[in-house]
């Protein structure tokens, strides 16, 4: 799907869309991450995807809480 959007937006947009990508693993932390991010930034936000992931690793549960941002810089 990622991918997908990314065309269209691309179709749309041509070169002026940008990507940026969060990782963090803790939900609060990608939470203050994009509010950041977006307070520091005069942009427009065509798309927001989020993702978490989990897995186990020596009996300790680890989460990975992920987003991508499409968005246009405003000129």
């Amino acid at each position: 799907m990622t991918k997908i959007a990314f065309t269209v937006c691309y179709f749309f947009y041509g070169d002026k869309v940008k990507v940026k990508i969060f990782d963090e693993s803790h939900e609060k932390d990608l939470e203050d991450d994009i509010n950041n991010f977006m307070e520091e930034q005069d942009i427009k936000i065509i798309e927001i995807q989020y993702q978490v992931s989990a897995s186990i690793s020596n009996e300790e549960q680890i989460y990975c809480f992920s987003a991508m941002i499409l968005y246009l810089e405003n000129e």
